[in-house]
C-alpha cells in the first residue's frame, strides 16, 4: 500500500472511522474515499455494487456497524442481526467482485462464548454458547470473520478480520440509552456531577431539554440523581478497553505489514480462527472502572449498582500474542486514554437524546492536553 493507494473507509465517521481517518491522514495517505449513510446505504447490494464499480477501491476498511450496549443489543435483536449481515455481505463481496487487493473487517470479542478461557484466544471462537443479550449481534460478526475466510480459502483474497475489545475513545456515542459502558458512564457522571453542583443551565444544554423538572425527571430514568449514579450489574464484572485511536494504528500496520498468509501454518489441513485479538491484555472490573470515571469528571456522588439488570459475559480479557508477534502493540494506558475522551465529550458534545437536534456544547475545561479536537461532520 503506497500513500496514493485509493482507501475506502466504510464508517468514516464512527468512533473506529473517524480515528482511522486521522490516522491515514497523519501518515500522508491522500486518496481516501468515504460516504455517509444518507449518500450510500450499505445494507442496498445494488447500491453497494454500483458504488465498488464506480470507485473501484484498492483497499477497504469495513467498520461500519449497527452496535450499542446490552440494553440496545437485548432490545433490538433483529436490527442489529440484520443490519450487520447486510453491510458485510454486500462490502465483502463487493471487494471481492472488484478485486479489492486487501480489506480489513472490524468485528468484536463477543463472537467468543460466554464461559471461554481467559485469557481468550482466537481457537476459542464457536466453542460454546454465546452469550444471550449480544447473541444477534455476536452471530453476525461471526459470520463476517468466516466469510472473510471463505473467500480468502476459495478465492485467493487477502481478506483479514479483527476482534478488538470494549473500544472507547472521541467521537464515542454518549446516547444515555444506547452506547457501550464507558461513553455511558462518562455522560452519567458529568451530569450527575452537575446536578449535584446544581448547574442547571449545563444541563438543559447538555441534554437538549428547555425545563429543568422534565430533565431531572428524564435524568432519574437512567439512575441519574444529585446525589448517586446507578449502574447496571453487580459491578463486579471484568471487561478489557482499548482506545480507537490505538485500534487505528493496528488497522493501518496491518494494512501495511501483514496478509492472509501470514495467518496460518501452510501445512494446516484446516485453516480457521485467522481472525486477530486486538487489546491491551488488561482487564478493569466495572465497579473500578466507575470509580475511575468518577475521579477523573469529579463526581462526589456514590455508586449504586443494580444487581438485578444483566452483567453480560462475567470476564473478558484476549490473548493478544498473535497481534504482539505481528508488531504491534497498544500505547494508550486506560486512565490516560478516559482523560482524553472526557476532555473530547467536554468540547464536542453531540446531544443525541433528550428529543432535540444535535448541538455542539462547549466547556471550559481542560484535562488533557494532547486531544485530537478537529470536529468530523
Amino acid at each position: 500500500m503506497n500513500k496514493n493507494s485509493k482507501i475506502y473507509i466504510a464508517g468514516h465517521r464512527g468512533l473506529v472511522g473517524t480515528a482511522i481517518m486521522e490516522e491515514l491522514i497523519n501518515k500522508g495517505y491522500s486518496n481516501l474515499i468515504y460516504k455517509t449513510h444518507e449518500e450510500l446505504d450499505l445494507t442496498n447490494q445494488k447500491a453497494v455494487a454500483d458504488f465498488f464499480e464506480k470507485e473501484k477501491p484498492e483497499y477497504v476498511i469495513l467498520v461500519a456497524a449497527k452496535a450499542g450496549g446490552i440494553l440496545a443489543n437485548n432490545t433490538y435483536r433483529a436490527d442489529f442481526i440484520y443490519e450487520n449481515l447486510q453491510i458485510q455481505n454486500n462490502v465483502i463481496h463487493s471487494s471481492y467482485l472488484y478485486k479489492v487487493k486487501k480489506l480489513i473487517f472490524i468485528a468484536s470479542t463477543v463472537i467468543y462464548p460466554k464461559n471461554t478461557s481467559i485469557p481468550t484466544k482466537e481457537s476459542q471462537m464457536l466453542r460454546g454458547e454465546l452469550e444471550f443479550t449480544n447473541m444477534p449481534y455476536s452471530i453476525a460478526k461471526i459470520a463476517g470473520l468466516v466469510m472473510c475466510e471463505s473467500y480468502n480459502i476459495q478465492y485467493k483474497t487477502n481478506f483479514i478480520a479483527l476482534a478488538p475489545i470494549n473500544l472507547y475513545g472521541n467521537n464515542d456515542k454518549f446516547d444515555l440509552e444506547k452506547s457501550h459502558v464507558m461513553p455511558a458512564l462518562v455522560r452519567k457522571f458529568h451530569l450527575a456531577k452537575l446536578l449535584n453542583e446544581k448547574k442547571y443551565d449545563e444541563i438543559l444544554k447538555d441534554l437538549n431539554i428547555n425545563d429543568i423538572q422534565k430533565a431531572i425527571t428524564y435524568l432519574k430514568n437512567f439512575g441519574i440523581v444529585e446525589n448517586s449514579v446507578e449502574i447496571w450489574g453487580s459491578g463486579n464484572q471484568t471487561r478489557e478497553f482499548l482506545h480507537s485511536k490505538d485500534l487505528a494504528q493496528a488497522c493501518i500496520h496491518i494494512m501495511e505489514n501483514i496478509n492472509f498468509s501470514d495467518l496460518y501454518n501452510k501445512n494446516d489441513k484446516e485453516i480457521r480462527n485467522t481472525h486477530i485479538n486486538i487489546g491491551v491484555n488488561k482487564n478493569i472490573s466495572i465497579k473500578d472502572l466507575a470509580l475511575m470515571i468518577k475521579e477523573i469528571v469529579g463526581f462526589k456522588g456514590n455508586l449504586v449498582f443494580d444487581a438485578s439488570k444483566p452483567d453480560g459475559f462475567k470476564e473478558k480479557l484476549t490473548d493478544c500474542s498473535k497481534i504482539h508477534s505481528l508488531g504491534w502493540k497498544h500505547k494508550i494506558e486506560l486512565e490516560e486514554g478516559i482523560k482524553m475522551m472526557y476532555e473530547w465529550y467536554l468540547n464536542n458534545v453531540y446531544c443525541n437524546s433528550g428529543g432535540g437536534d444535535n448541538k455542539k456544547i462547549i466547556y471550559s475545561y481542560s484535562f488533557y492536553s494532547d486531544v485530537y479536537s478537529k470536529e468530523v461532520a
